[in-house]
């Protein structure tokens, strides 16, 4: 994991800032932003629920959910792609546009493929024509696996093997495409992940990005930011760019010295440090959930588990809090702060003409974190338009007054 780090480090700084200029002496629109955006601004939403009426009132046009990988090692189809497929046409049918993501590398491993080795690439490249074919009429968009550069979606594969894993796919499934959008995606600007793909970008309608600023990581961030990355996406690949993943948690607060003390507690710890030396016991007390993604990102090492733990993002999960720095300046984490952001991103991401579409993370508030397993963890269970039983909440109408207002310019512009 530090290696990912400091990865992306080096080459945000040899990357950014020359990109970023960059972007303010080019054109903000190509031949090919501009079919993107007579095609139609994308407006949509992650991880739906069967809600038609209600995303139909909300003003969305694009869901985007995950495929389960489609085949067995012998060649069948696994009941869980034809679930998909089946899912997918009772959107496609209803007049709904599916952004679907192809499986992760680890998906690959579980069903017989390493893209670690020098035989991996035929599995891969059969995987991924045999979607492009197979979901014709059934979706309007491929993003090609998620967030690599991100260890929860890449490991065990090294940034330069996931590049080559998504670049393979890209090429294999560009011809085969017919009129659906083909991309990938980074979480922030991932420098070196863009740079790896320059070969394959042809192969490529657009470029995705997922941010979350004032959510993660225990700092604050500007709303500015986000026309920064997007502006440096640019530069750097040439692509119009799509919002895959975006979105702001509309609940939690910091706990209190004493409120940590008593977490900390609950462990059997009386300071943090304590947990170096009994790492593992530590570990075996958290939820099942919890354990897999600490020994996940942590490559099977103990000796990074507790940085992990108490030096990363995890921190916030493991005290179930919103840490008082993690925030925009102006945009709580309320329902109306969640709700201003919207009224607020939406149009500042409109009016860059290379920006192509918006995919809102997400659609509902969930009974549990899928990160850390616990039910009153604020980190992973607030990000909905609707919450827990499927009531509006005030970032609903913000969508769908921002959402209606594209809908109604495209309409009469034609």
């Amino acid at each position: 994991m530090e290696e990912f780090v400091k990865t992306q480090i080096l080459y945000g700084l040899k990357y950014l800032p020359k990109n970023l200029i960059k972007s303010y002496f080019i054109p903000k629109e190509t031949a090919a932003t501009r079919a993107l955006r007579e095609r139609g601004f994308l407006c949509g939403v992650c991880h739906p629920h069967e809600d038609f009426d209600l995303l139909r009132e909300g003003e969305i046009q694009w869901v985007r959910f995950d495929i389960p990988f489609p085949l067995t090692p012998a060649g069948e189809e696994q009941p869980g792609y034809t679930a998909f497929k089946a899912r997918c046409k009772s959107y496609a049918d209803r007049g709904f546009s599916v952004m679907a993501v192809t499986p992760f590398p680890d998906a690959f491993l579980a069903n017989g493929i390493d893209p670690r080795t020098p035989e991996w690439e035929a599995g891969v490249r059969r995987t991924a024509a045999f979607l492009a074919k197979d979901l014709q009429g059934l979706v309007g968009g491929f993003q090609i696996s998620n967030e690599m550069g991100q260890p929860k979606f890449t490991l065990p594969l090294t940034l330069d093997e996931a590049a080559r894993f998504l670049g393979i796919q890209a090429e294999t499934m560009y011809p085969l495409r017919g009129d659906v959008l083909l991309g990938y995606n980074s979480a922030g600007p991932e420098a070196k992940l863009h740079a790896l793909m320059r070969p394959y970008l042809k192969y490529c309608d657009y470029v995705g990005l997922d941010l979350y600023v004032g959510c993660f990581n225990g700092v604050a961030g500007p709303m500015w930011l986000f026309e920064a990355v997007l502006r440096f996406l640019w530069a750097m690949t040439g692509k119009p760019v799509v919002m895959q993943e975006f979105g702001y948690i509309s609940g939690g607060a910091p706990k209190t010295r004493a409120q940590k003390r008593e977490v900390l507690r609950s462990y059997g710890l009386k300071k943090e440090t304590d947990a170096r030396p009994i790492i593992e016991d530590v570990l075996s007390r958290l939820p099942e959930t919890f354990q897999h993604f600490i020994r996940h990102d942590g490559g099977g090492d103990p000796a990074r588990y507790f940085n992990l733990l108490f030096r990363s993002d995890y921190r916030q999960h493991f005290y179930r809090e919103i840490s008082r720095f993690t925030k925009i300046p102006g945009y709580p984490h309320t329902p109306e702060g969640q709700a201003k952001f919207y009224d607020d991103l939406i149009a500042r991401l409109y009016r860059l003409p290379f920006v192509a579409g918006a995919n809102i993370y997400c659609w509902s508030d969930s009974p549990r974190c899928g990160y850390c397993g616990q039910a009153d963890c604020p980190v992973e269970t607030r990000w909905g338009l609707v919450d827990c039983d499927g009531r509006p909440k005030p970032s609903f109408y913000a969508v769908k007054r921002q959402f209606g207002k594209i809908r109604a310019e495209k309409n009469a512009r034609e």
